[in-house]
């Protein structure tokens, strides 16, 4: 066997969509039967609104203004921000 010839050398393939396939069945399974997703959205909907309550005047005209340039994302549903 002559460690220069490429042809010696053996084969190595994995299935990686099997594999990600594999990966979240697992994360499905350890997150148990009681995960409720839709639950989990509304809670992180619910934490933010609490985040950014309560502002005053300075800190709502910030929080506006880094919205508004897509720094913070903004109130709206789907409030990804751009960059």
């Amino acid at each position: 066997m002559n460690k220069e010839d490429p042809t010696d050398l053996i084969p190595f393939t994995i299935d990686l969509t099997f594999e990600e396939a594999r990966r979240r069945a697992e994360v499905v399974a350890a997150l148990g039967p009681d995960w409720n997703p839709v639950a989990v959205l509304q809670g992180e909907d619910e934490a933010y609104a609490l985040l950014y309550s309560g502002l005053d005047a300075e800190q709502q005209r910030t929080y506006d203004l880094l919205a508004a340039v897509g720094v913070l994302p903004g109130r709206e549903p789907g409030r990804e921000a751009p960059h």
